[in-house]
């Protein structure tokens, strides 16, 4: 079974072959062109439900067969311990067992919003908000990015969404924010997930202007192994960027937000790069460095809470809608290099059409300011993420070729994440927001939503089973 939620055509009956045949030879009525017209629009439209309704319903088994054999091979590496007497080994399995049997109760209890209290805003983006929120029978603390299904619809956003819920769904591992439910009402999708104090990259660059070399190359570092556990899951990203780069309480990266990512093995529409690719291109501009900064750093959050956003971190080839691959993700990995040697991404202007332009023109539009220092060997890389796909670092080998370019030859990348980050933290608590910008109150948590769900976002909900087993109030 393909990765992910169904693409689009499970809503739209296939006409794009007129040689459809059985084994038998006949013709394959129901959906040959020329006999559409046996079946009510109705009857079409209900077909496509069938279909993509029990797609997602092996899907979640399937993935839910997963997690467990990943658990009872866990608990087999414990048992093989020489360390291990039978009597411990007697209680593990028995913990196990008793786990199992607990999720499988708790599961089938509803979760709704008004199972977790809101503390504050704490994000806003162009389909929803994120909420620090506090779940109310444990006081854990999570973060819950809400999303409204009606722009969901309007947006054609809702292939995206599904591959978002599936990636986190799949993804256990450092480097990939945690979600540990996912749940729908009426009007709205709720992802609940780690809250990781330190803010995110943006607000930091922002803060720091500029990086020195040794820590652009630390976060460098942690984002690629971020990109390469995502490729290992077979998706792509499309969306890296500073905004996108949380920082837990100790300061390591996390990747989050995968509203633009995408499966290998399906193709989800986004109108973001239709509407930049129809843009007047022939636009001509001069701006000098220091202007670029400025005007970047005043625009720089109101382009993140846009339904457009900035194109600055996109790939050519993703505009130029000829097809392309993973290898996108390490071009954006370059744009964010960049930004934090210099202040401000390689292609930036004050419109999206002329970021575009520069772009798809980088040949002639990639410079680096002279005013501005940095070795030889973070231009090269840069020059070799930010180039043609069969010429770019991650094109033959992925993450290892960018292991073995110079600038990254004091890297330990085994144990990146156990050493200190390059920028301290300071978390005053689990409900530190300090990282964070300040958001007014737009909406009422606390009112009541009724049960009722969209067909297309049917199993839509998750509950992770290591959370809803756990015991005992966090500290």
């Amino acid at each position: 079974m393909e990765r992910g939620f169904p693409s689009e055509q499970f809503f739209t009956p296939d006409t794009s072959r007129t040689d459809l045949q059985a084994d038998t030879g006949d013709e394959v009525a129901c959906w040959a062109p020329h006999d559409m017209n046996k079946f009510s629009t109705q009857t079409l439209h209900n077909a496509a439900k069938a279909r993509a309704t029990i797609d997602s319903y092996y899907y979640n088994l399937m993935s839910q067969c997963k997690e467990r054999e990943r658990r009872r091979a866990r608990l087999e590496l414990a048992l093989s311990s020489p360390d291990l007497n039978q009597d411990d080994k007697d209680r593990l399995i028995k913990q196990l067992v008793h786990r199992e049997t607990e999720f499988l109760r708790l599961k089938r209890a509803r979760l709704g919003k008004e199972d977790f209290t809101s503390v504050k805003v704490i994000g806003r983006g162009a389909f929803g908000e994120v909420r620090l929120v506090q779940k109310n029978d444990t006081g854990h603390v999570y973060a819950m990015k809400i999303l409204r299904k009606a722009d969901m619809h309007e947006k054609e956003q809702i292939a995206h969404v599904r591959a978002e819920r599936d990636i986190l769904m799949e993804a256990d591992n450092p480097w990939v924010v945690r979600m540990y439910y996912s749940f729908q009402d009426t009007y709205n999708l709720y992802l609940v997930m780690e809250f990781l104090p330190g803010g995110d990259m943006m607000a930091l660059l922002i803060k720091k202007d500029i990086l020195q070399e040794k820590e652009a190359k630390f976060y460098i570092a942690e984002t690629a192994l971020a990109i390469d556990s995502i490729h290992k899951l077979d998706f792509i990203h499309r969306d890296i960027k500073p905004d996108n780069l949380l920082l837990d309480s100790k300061g390591h990266i996390k990747l989050s937000d995968f509203g633009l990512c995408t499966g290998l093995k399906k193709a989800h529409r986004t109108d973001f790069y239709r509407e930049i690719a129809t843009y007047d291109l022939m636009h001509k501009y001069s701006v000098d460095s220091k202007h670029r900064a400025f005007t970047w750093k005043k625009n720089r959050r109101t382009l993140a809470y846009s339904t457009v956003g900035t194109p600055d971190y996109i790939a050519p080839e993703v505009f130029q809608q000829t097809g392309y691959s993973n290898h996108c993700d390490w071009w954006s990995l370059g744009v964010i290099l960049y930004e934090m040697l210099f202040g401000y991404p390689p292609f930036c202007s004050d419109k999206p059409q002329d970021t575009y332009h520069k772009i798809m023109n980088w040949r002639q539009t990639l410079v680096f300011p002279v005013e501005i220092a940095i070795s030889a060997q973070a231009e090269d890389i840069i020059r070799k993420l930010l180039c043609d796909v069969e010429q770019r670092l991650g094109y033959k080998s992925g993450i290892e070729d960018l292991k073995a370019h110079p600038f990254f030859k004091d890297i330990d990348w085994e144990h990146i994440r156990d050493r200190p980050a390059a920028i301290p933290i300071n978390v005053k608590s689990m409900h530190d927001t300090s990282n964070f910008d300040v958001f007014s109150e737009t909406t009422n948590f606390d009112v009541k939503s009724d049960e009722e769900k969209d067909w297309v976002f049917l199993y839509y909900t998750y509950k992770r089973f290591d959370v809803l087993t756990q015991k005992g109030k966090p500290s």
